[in-house]
């Protein structure tokens, strides 16, 4: 019984500790503008000059390691 009230008060006091705590603020975004990378669009980067998929980079990186 000794242990169910030492448990109960525990308990209380986390609780009641948990909710003193202030949250966080939430960052706020600056505008809606959107930084791409090189200007080459979404999903996209520049290769040599030339903005290409990443998936194609993905492709071909894998095409060299097969042997293809």
């Amino acid at each position: 019984m000794i242990r169910l009230i030492a448990v109960a008060g525990f308990v209380v006091a986390v609780a009641t500790s948990a909710q003193a705590i202030t949250p966080a603020p939430i960052p706020q975004s600056n505008g809606t503008i959107m930084q791409v990378r090189f200007a080459c669009g979404p999903g996209r980067t520049l290769v040599a000059g030339h903005c290409v998929a990443r998936t194609t980079i993905r492709h071909t990186r894998r095409a060299i390691r097969r042997g293809y």
